[in-house]
């Protein structure tokens, strides 16, 4: 069987970070499952043009309405590696250290942490007051990884491409999926 990944989407900016989740995803031949919030659909036509979304629908493999809580990835019975929340904005990231699932995209990273699969979540904020870390923390505590995309610098990245790239990989990486050479590895000074 195919790997399976969620992918969330919200609010925050960093739309270009999502679709290129939803293609190195693509190119690893894993299965996605993707979500988009309402909010995140408002971003996406700012930040990426009016076919932003399609594209990035284009991209997936299965695409779920925020709204219905009835699709597979509501249930623990839906076989997945987990989730990726890219970008995450601290509404989102709140409602999902709290358990409190409003939406398909919150209900599904519920679903993640209870089965225990591997949930990241790359937070889009800053600065960061009490209240933001106080969620992160509880999320981290859960089982999740959060992993605000911050880019290597050690790669030398010749373009904002290069960025994207690097900072996907890693959270790819992280939900347990080998993002293959996309990823530079650091191999010491020589």
């Amino acid at each position: 069987m195919r790997k399976r990944l969620i992918v969330g989407v919200t609010g925050a900016s960093g739309s270009a970070l999502a679709l290129e989740t939803l293609l190195q995803l693509a190119a690893a031949k894993v299965e996605t499952h993707l979500v988009i919030s309402q909010s995140a659909q408002l971003t996406i036509d700012h930040e990426l043009g009016s076919d932003g979304v399609g594209r990035m629908r284009a991209a997936a493999d299965h695409v779920h309405s925020c709204r219905n809580l009835a699709a597979p990835i509501a249930s623990g019975s839906f076989r997945t590696e987990g989730m990726i929340v890219v970008p995450c904005s601290m509404r989102s990231l709140a409602t999902m250290a709290y358990g409190v699932g409003d939406s398909l995209l919150t209900r599904a990273a519920d679903v993640v942490l209870k089965e225990r699969r591997r949930l990241v979540v790359a937070p889009r904020e800053a600065p960061l007051h009490e209240g933001h870390l106080e969620a992160m923390l509880k999320l981290s505590r859960m089982g999740a990884t959060i992993a605000p995309p911050v880019p290597p610098f050690y790669t030398r990245p010749a373009s904002i491409e290069d960025l994207l790239r690097e900072i996907v990989a890693r959270l790819i990486n992280w939900a347990g999926i080998d993002p293959g050479g996309q990823m530079t590895r650091w191999e010491g000074l020589s």
